[in-house]
This record gives structure tokens, C-alpha cells and sequence, in this order.
């Protein structure tokens, strides 16, 4: 496979990302490797002085009642995790994560991608926006989408690209009409470089885009020269591990396919811990020395210390052990929607209807909340009548890049006891009859 040849990083890559510099000090940090070199270079701590002898982690035993298996961080090891280190993350779990994505997206290492660590995906979301992303750009995004991209790109002088989304997410007739008539749907607005998509239960919706919209959209990229955002932090949450749908980072080097428009972003949050704070972004090289440079010169690298205890424990089950782990979650996950559905279907049947995820952790509601059928606003409905009646949710007017009117609510089952649903939905129903006048 070969790269895409339309791709011309010296246009794609942002002002600001052409501004940052490589570090003075963290520039210089490969050179330390060389053999026999004597490095009076960074200012780093003694490891002689840090208090700790060794870092313990107790597992969780697979079987209830099996012993409490302990992994330990000690020696060099305890000495790399508790020092400054590499600003693309700890060299032996950027070669275990390269591992992985060779593995499961079917990408041979053949130069044209690599591995950088963040503080979490979102993290490494915004530096690639910083990289990509001039003022008055027109960025192509699904609507409804996740908040925190709202959050992250609000800061930029931008033209956000509304993309419809239906029961299996991204469509790409929508897509293709957007991008065909463009001059004539936004006159005077810059044809966007950039399409952000979370292909995999949606973050609201909790769609999931099957294989073929996946590779008309990855045509139409193709066709119109765009990049892909691959926002996948669900990936590993889908409740049909057997048949799980291949992603665009996969797709694009399928049967020697032109490679370099996916930039994909994996998080530990949902599977491992999400107090971590560690995620990996997957990409071409062009790219990701800029996000490089971004972390360099800001928050200098994602943790070592929490980097180390994801090794050894990844290093403990290898690649088979951690599959077989995300199969569990997602096996707990799909055990969590099972319930919260079934006692949505008997509080709310009739007054709300929702796509049923196949991966993630909620349920996008439609609520009817007029008698007529007309779309009904759910902004008040819950930031004032669900609270007063003690039930939490998210209005949907938080997921639409340009405002509006919605009638959706997001609800997350990832935490909620068959309890805490009964008495939710009860009082969700309260909220909706009381709306339509039927209380």
C-alpha cells in the first residue's frame, strides 16, 4: 500500500501548528540513546530522591474467589515510570499500542503510521485540532455530537458543517449532497479539509455506522480530498465482539488502498481506568510530529507513572489477555443495556423511542412531548421539571454544533442499578405526561 499522494501536509497543516518548535531540551532527548554519550542536557529530578521503592497493583481476580494477583513496578522500570520521558509516551507501550493496531485494524507496520500517547483521547483530539484547523475553516461534523468536541472547537473562529445522523449514524447520501453543492448551500464559506466522525456507538446517539456507509464515506473523503477524524473511544465497548465492524483506519489499506486520511483515536478510559487519563492517537507521521511538538511545549508528556502501570499489566496478559478482557467489559456494558432498556420500554413506550446501541453506554431518547406529533423542546423539561421530580440527564441541545430546538435526552446506563432505572424512568415519564398534558 503507498500513501495518498493528494494529501500536501504543507496545506493541511494548520498556522498554528506550523508555529510550535521543537523543544530546546526535549528536542535533544533521542540523542541521550546514543552509546557512550555523557547528557548533561535536562533538568531531571535524581531518581536517588523520589520516596518510592516500588509501585504494587492488585487485579482484580477474572473468577470470583481466585487469589488477588499482585504486578509490581520496581528498578529501572519504577525509575522510567517516575521520570520525565518520552513525549510521544514510554517507547515499550508505543510498540505494544503499534502492536495492537497492527493486529486489530489489519495494518502491517510499514512506516506510513505510528503511535503517540496523550492525557486521554480528548487531549490528543484537541492538539490535532489545534494542528489542522485555521480560523474560518468549515469543519464537516455530525449533529447531534459528542459536547466536549463542541467544547473544544467553540474556542476556534470556525463554520461547523452540520451532518444529519439517523439510526446508523453517519449518511453518506447526506454527505455527498453536502459536499456536491457546497458553494450553493454555504456561499462565501472555505470547502472543508476536515470530517470528525465517532463511527461506533455514537456519543449521543449510540449509533453504530455499518461497513458500508464506512467505505461510501471513506469514497467520498477519497474523492474530495478530506481527512478523517476517527473518534473511536467505544471501539472496544461493542457488544458483538464476533462480528465487529472493521474501522476506517482498517479501511483505508484495504486491497492496497492509498493510506494517510485517517487520523484514529483510541482512549484506555472505558476499558482500563478513566482516571488515568491515557489515550492514543494512530496516524500518519506528518501529523503526529506536530501533535508531538504541541505536547512538547505544553504539558511536556502524558503520565509516566500511570504509562508503566498499563504496560506491566498489558505486557502480563499480552495481546490475547487484553482482547479477552475488553470482550468482559463490553459483556458487562451490554448486560447493563439489556436492563436499562427493558425498564424503558415499560415506563416510556409510547412517549419516547431511541436506537438501540450495539456499542457505548446510552441511550439517546426521543421524547413525544406534544400530542400532535410536532417536535417538542426537552432543554426545560429537564433542566427544570426532571430536577425538581430528582432525575439527572442531558438535554439534547448540548450535542447540536449550532444550537437549536430538541426534543432528544441522553441517559447513561454505565453506572445505573436496575433500581436506579426503575425510579429514573418512573419519574422521566412524570416529566413527559406532565408535557403533554396528560398528568
Amino acid at each position: 500500500m503507498a500513501q495518498d499522494s493528494s494529501l500536501d501536509w504543507s496545506t493541511l497543516i494548520s498556522e498554528r501548528g506550523r508555529r510550535w518548535e521543537p523543544s530546546a531540551i526535549r528536542g535533544l532527548f533521542p540523542l541521550e540513546k546514543i552509546p557512550g554519550m555523557v547528557s548533561l542536557l535536562a533538568g531531571k529530578p535524581n531518581a536517588d530522591t523520589f520516596p518510592f521503592s516500588a509501585i504494587k497493583v492488585d487485579l482484580k481476580p477474572i473468577i470470583p474467589g481466585d487469589p488477588v494477583e499482585t504486578l509490581t513496578v520496581e528498578s529501572d522500570a519504577l525509575n522510567e515510570a517516575l521520570q520525565y520521558g518520552a513525549t510521544a509516551g514510554l517507547p515499550n507501550l508505543v510498540k505494544w499500542i503499534e502492536n495492537l493496531q497492527e493486529t486489530r485494524h489489519k495494518r502491517a507496520k510499514d512506516g506510513s503510521w505510528r503511535v503517540s500517547l496523550g492525557s486521554g483521547s480528548q487531549d490528543l483530539i484537541n492538539k490535532a485540532f489545534h494542528s489542522l484547523v485555521n480560523d474560518d475553516d468549515s469543519i464537516l461534523i455530525e449533529s447531534p455530537v459528542y459536547s466536549g468536541t463542541l467544547g473544544l472547537l467553540n474556542r476556534f473562529q470556525v463554520n461547523l458543517i452540520e451532518l444529519p445522523v439517523d439510526n446508523e449514524g453517519l449518511d453518506p447520501a447526506k454527505l455527498e449532497e453536502t459536499l456536491d453543492n457546497f458553494a450553493t448551500l454555504y456561499p462565501g464559506k472555505r470547502f472543508p479539509r476536515l470530517l470528525y466522525t465517532i463511527p461506533t456507538g455514537s456519543n449521543p446517539t449510540g449509533a453504530t455506522a455499518p461497513e458500508s456507509r464506512r467505505q461510501a464515506v471513506l469514497a467520498l473523503a477519497r474523492k474530495h480530498n478530506l481527512l478523517i477524524l476517527e473518534d473511536d473511544a467505544y471501539h472496544f465497548l461493542s457488544f458483538d465482539p464476533t462480528h465487529l465492524v472493521p474501522s476506517y483506519f482498517e479501511l483505508e489499506a484495504r486491497d492496497g488502498g492509498k493510506t494517510g486520511r485517517v487520523v484514529r483515536f483510541d482512549s484506555f478510559s472505558k476499558i482500563l481506568s478513566s482516571g488515568m487519563r491515557l489515550g492514543f492517537v494512530t496516524g500518519p507521521k506528518e501529523l503526529l510530529d506536530v501533535i508531538d511538538l504541541h505536547t512538547a511545549n505544553t504539558n511536556l508528556q502524558p503520565s509516566s507513572t500511570t504509562q508503566a502501570m498499563v504496560l506491566v499489566l498489558l505486557n502480563k496478559w499480552g495481546l490475547d489477555g487484553f482482547i479477552a478482557h475488553t470482550q468482559r467489559v463490553a459483556a458487562f456494558y451490554k448486560a447493563k443495556r439489556d436492563m436499562f432498556e427493558r425498564v424503558a420500554h415499560r415506563y416510556l413506550d409510547g412517549l419516547a423511542t431511541w436506537v438501540s446501541p450495539e456499542a457505548g453506554m446510552f441511550l439517546f431518547l426521543d421524547l413525544h412531548l406534544t400530542k400532535d406529533g410536532t417536535a417538542g423542546d426537552s432543554s426545560s423539561l429537564i433542566s427544570t421539571t426532571a430536577v425538581q421530580k430528582g432525575v439527572l440527564a442531558v438535554p439534547g441541545i448540548g450535542f447540536l454544533p449550532n444550537g437549536g430546538v430538541s426534543s432528544f435526552v441522553r441517559v447513561s446506563f454505565s453506572l445505573a442499578t436496575e433500581q436506579d432505572a426503575e425510579l429514573a424512568f418512573e419519574r422521566l415519564r412524570e416529566c413527559v405526561l406532565e408535557a403533554r398534558g396528560e398528568a
